[in-house]
């Protein structure tokens, strides 16, 4: 085993690679690179050392050149966790590969990236660690990239080894993704997790492990949503069945925020790394959006470190507004949403529809908790994309709650969630709600004007009709809350379920 030492970051070049800053350090070679005779099973190590200072770039990139002949890669590193005072951000170093391709942004050299979920992993023809890519291990310049998400005030010291297995590659799979579409029926409301983590990135559950709960939970079909990485994608199709429909997708994890991409094609990595000020984030939308994907922004209030959502709206088709078990963050998110509403009606430009999902990781995260309830033509990837962009949903903390949102007109004409009833001004609008599953809920019914009507607690069964009356100069909009009894503090109630709005009046010409 040979060593090397990087030493402190202040020895190498900065470069600004018109995403956020990067570093690219010495590199890392083998022996057998300048012709070695190697035989099959043959191992060679380097470990290299280095120290990054507070400050550091996003992204410092360790090249490994890899001679020909090599059948296995594998990469396992270490940094020191020294204690910091209270409110100090500790270290926190993630890590990924590129292969022979390069590192260039959006480029087609991402092999894999496991954040700061493991200390090693290995990529070979026919298998890889979970969160990377097989393939062949090329001749060429490799790059290992590290992430140093927090650094400690005394610096962060770091150790990476890497060992080169020699020998013919095993024969590469070919991959099989789920199909588009399960067995539907018709138009309907279907009920879905948009957000969900296995072992391919941070979680700990396994695929087959999640079909299994969204199946109990009552889900008609899930995204798979891995922190920057697509290397699930081929690990579905035998979760996925006629009564479970299974989209691909990622969650899209910036230092400025998390996105997830929801209904991608298979095979699709979106890059990463980019903050709001590089103006990156819109090419990564389209390229989202021409794979046949949405963007949604995940929780875009939540306060750990690189989640708060900084890169606007305006590439949004629909916000992650309920995430996990309901918190202040969630009510944040909800306000936040409820005024981009206002501002839409008053403006007359388009609305951004809202959705919630689990971002279920590991027990005892639930599957399903909160989940979106969309009204699609089938169950298809493209159908249920339409219904969540149209607006056509609501959000429910499980498949116990259900409800039949719509408003109505004098002369019969009606409208559902994420519908406009095309009345006069002045007329006379009834609203109702019907709701099951919800014992000792009160209903709440938000406008563009704030909250107009609040209901008794529903009984004890759970089931009930709320109904109130308004006329479109009332309300430009109105939506529903269904909110637990309210504990002591500012929260109105913990949410069982929300609807996108039912919007009233004529549209502006």
């Amino acid at each position: 085993m040979c060593e090397d030492n990087h030493g402190g970051l202040g020895r190498r070049a900065l470069f600004v690679t018109g995403a956020a800053a990067a570093l690219t350090l010495g590199s890392v070679s083998f022996a057998s690179a300048a012709g070695g005779n190697q035989d099959d099973g043959d191992q060679e190590s380097r470990t290299v050392r280095g120290t990054l200072p507070p400050g550091s770039p996003d992204f410092v990139y360790v090249p490994v050149e890899v001679p020909a002949g090599v059948r296995e890669i594998k990469v396992a590193y270490t940094y020191d966790r020294p204690s910091v005072p209270a409110g100090t951000t500790g270290n926190a170093l993630d890590i990924g590969i590129f292969d022979d391709r390069g590192t260039e942004l959006g480029g087609r050299g991402f092999r894999g990236w496991s954040g700061g979920a493991r200390t090693e992993f290995f990529i070979r023809a026919d298998e890889a660690t979970p969160g990377y890519i097989p393939g062949p291990v090329r001749e060429g310049t490799w790059h290992i990239a590290l992430g140093p998400y927090t650094v400690a005030p005394q610096g962060l010291s770091y150790e990476i080894t890497i060992t080169l297995t020699y020998g013919e590659p095993g024969e590469a799979a070919r991959p099989v993704y789920p199909p588009d579409r399960a067995r539907g029926r018709g138009r309907a409301w279907y009920r879905g997790d948009c957000h969900l983590h296995s072992w391919y990135s941070d979680g700990r559950r396994t695929p087959a492990e999640i079909g299994a709960l969204a199946r109990a939970a009552g889900l008609d079909f899930i995204n798979s949503s891995e922190h920057n990485t697509h290397a699930a994608h081929a690990h579905w199709s035998d979760v996925a069945g006629d009564d479970l429909l299974v989209m691909l997708g990622e969650e899209v994890t910036t230092r400025n925020g998390h996105v997830v991409a929801l209904g991608t094609d298979p095979g699709t990595f979106v890059d990463w790394r980019y903050r709001a000020r590089d103006n990156r984030f819109g090419r990564f939308a389209r390229q989202i959006r021409r794979a046949g994907g949405l963007v949604v922004p995940a929780h875009p209030h939540a306060t750990c470190v690189g989640c708060n959502w900084k890169f606007g709206f305006g590439e949004a088709d629909a916000v992650e507004v309920w995430n996990g078990p309901y918190t202040p963050d969630d009510e944040v998110a909800l306000a936040d949403w409820d005024s981009m509403l206002v501002a839409s009606v008053r403006d007359g430009r388009d609305w951004i529809p809202a959705m919630g999902s689990s971002d279920a990781h590991r027990d005892p995260d639930a599957v399903g908790r909160p989940q979106t309830v969309v009204l699609a033509d089938d169950l298809t990837r493209r159908a249920i994309q339409e219904g969540i962009r149209a607006g056509r949903s609501y959000v429910a903390e499980s498949a116990k709650v259900e409800l039949s949102f719509r408003a109505s007109g004098a002369r019969g004409e009606h409208a559902g969630i994420g519908e406009r009833l095309r009345v006069d001004r002045d007329t006379p609008v009834t609203v109702r709600l019907e709701v099951t599953g919800a014992p000792r809920c009160t209903v709440r019914f938000v406008t563009d004007q704030g909250v107009l009507h609040t209901s008794a607690p529903l009984p004890v069964s759970g089931s009930g009709v709320v109904e109130w009356r308004t006329t479109p100069s009332y309300a430009a909009y109105v939506r529903a809350e269904l909110r637990h009894e309210a504990a002591a503090g500012p929260v109105p109630g913990v949410l069982a379920a929300f609807t996108n709005p039912i919007f009233l009046g004529r549209a502006a010409d």
